[in-house]
């Protein structure tokens, strides 16, 4: 698949097909996410996979109701770790480290859409909640839960606005 066509035709996919996702798919998405850029090449970000419904269900009340991260055959939750990137950046590490993460599920998504599966990034979510439900240590952060699966639906684009730059020539 063309990059451009891959740009222009991934959608949040909100609908899912009762069918799973394999492992083998999965591991080459998360193979993906890390060919993002990174800061000083810390590739400063975590995942956690989950395929068991309750944690899916968990999750989906921790993102104030949104069933379909809990239809969805499978949820990676995208953290970014702070700890490894602050030794190097100090302060600013926490900013490079959910850089990094939101880089990672920019390819992500853009993968799992050349492999004909669809998602959609989810970043409203209370933080506490899903640290609590996953078990995620200190000095890591969630900054997306991707819901993913086989779309079982084909939304049309909902339009963009033209570029807003200001070139200094």
């Amino acid at each position: 698949m063309d990059l451009f066509d891959a740009l222009e035709g991934r959608r949040s996919i909100r609908a899912y097909q009762e069918k799973p996702v394999s492992r083998e798919i999965v591991e080459r998405l998360l193979q993906a996410a890390e060919l993002a850029p990174s800061a000083g090449n810390l590739q400063s970000r975590r995942y956690v996979v989950v395929m068991r419904q309750d944690l899916r269900k968990a999750l989906a009340l921790a993102a104030y109701g949104q069933s379909h991260i809990s239809s969805a055959p499978v949820d990676i939750v995208v953290c970014a770790d702070v700890r490894r990137s602050s030794r190097r950046y100090g302060d600013r590490g926490s900013l490079y480290a959910i850089q990094d993460a939101d880089a990672a599920v920019m390819c992500m998504l853009l993968a799992a859409h050349a492999m004909g599966l669809g998602a959609c990034w989810n970043g409203a979510f209370d933080d506490g909640m899903v640290r609590d439900i996953l078990s995620i240590e200190e000095g890591v952060v969630p900054v997306a839960i991707i819901s993913l699966g086989w779309p079982a639906e084909s939304p049309s684009s909902p339009g963009r606005m033209p570029p807003n730059a200001r070139w200094e020539v």
